[in-house]
């Protein structure tokens, strides 16, 4: 790769979506800076990036603003972030606690929030970037038990679409991307940031308790394959491949059959309600 070579910031490179991301930036030649939050915990995945011509730093999405700023603003050129870090707790809203809700919201959308922040001044300087922003189905469709994973994703999709209108003068351009069950270690991590099921209060038993245990075995059997989801990412924003055709005419990126078909049910059931309501929303105005 050469000094002209495009350059990629991608967040929770340790696992999952977030390496997959990094190897297939690697593999076209351009030049990747991977995050994690510990090198130490991440050794194997540190060791893969750096011998496929890539580096890492280490950033946690619940550092301070400051802290993360200075971080990313010492890369210097930064053609594209790609926010992937996240993760998700299962747990009725009841019973979420503060402590949980704050490292949820934190960590989901605080962290993306101002690591995009800290990358706009070098892409508003250099006239061009892409912001892609790893959401979930789970902000168009929330499930039963995913209340706080779900509303942290639906404030980062907001914000994305708010911050679209804002820098596309600049010919900064800003993607969602809405996956469904991908085959990473996701799914397992939500057995250790979630209650046992079996301590979810009686009440709960049905719907909460259903969909907690149904997260917790399939681990391994998603439907999604990684590699072609990141594919499809990196198609997009470089306007190549299966996915070209549709880079700068789609905000949204939806992944996976599973998510396609719960935001398509989303949006009918939208298209219902505003339907029903037309006659009292627009009774409302001054005669």
């Amino acid at each position: 790769m050469s000094e002209s070579s495009p350059v990629w910031l991608i967040t929770g490179a340790s696992n999952g979506l977030g390496l997959e991301m990094c190897l297939r930036a690697l593999r076209a030649g351009h030049r990747v800076i991977g995050s994690v939050r510990s090198k130490t915990k991440a050794a194997t995945t540190v060791e893969q990036i750096e011998q496929a011509g890539g580096s890492v730093i280490e950033l946690d999405m619940t550092e301070s603003q400051s802290s993360i700023a200075s971080k990313v603003q010492a890369i210097g050129r930064i053609d594209y972030l790609i926010n992937v870090a996240g993760y998700s707790i299962l747990a009725p809203c009841e019973d979420i606690t503060e402590n949980e809700a704050t490292l949820q919201m934190t960590t989901n959308f605080f962290g993306p929030l101002f690591t995009l922040q800290a990358a706009l001044p070098a892409m508003r300087a250099q006239r061009s970037g892409t912001i892609v922003n790893v959401s979930s189905v789970a902000a168009q469709d929330p499930l039963p038990a995913c209340s706080l994973y779900s509303a942290s994703k639906a404030a980062l999709e907001a914000a994305s679409e708010s911050l679209a209108k804002e820098v596309a003068p600049h010919n900064i351009r800003v993607l969602i991307v809405e996956p469904g069950n991908f085959r990473t270690n996701f799914v397992s991590a939500l057995a250790d940031a979630s209650p046992d099921p079996a301590k979810v209060a009686p009440h709960y038993d049905d719907p909460v308790g259903m969909v907690m245990r149904k997260f917790l075995t399939i681990h391994g059997k998603q439907p999604g394959d990684p590699q072609k989801g990141v594919d499809r990412i990196f198609e997009i924003v470089t306007g190549t491949g299966m996915a070209g055709p549709l880079s700068g005419k789609i905000s949204r990126l939806v992944l996976g059959n599973d998510a396609h078909a719960r935001i398509q049910k989303s949006c009918e059931r939208l298209e219902s309600d505003l339907g029903l309501q037309e006659h009292v929303s627009t009774s409302t105005n001054y005669a």
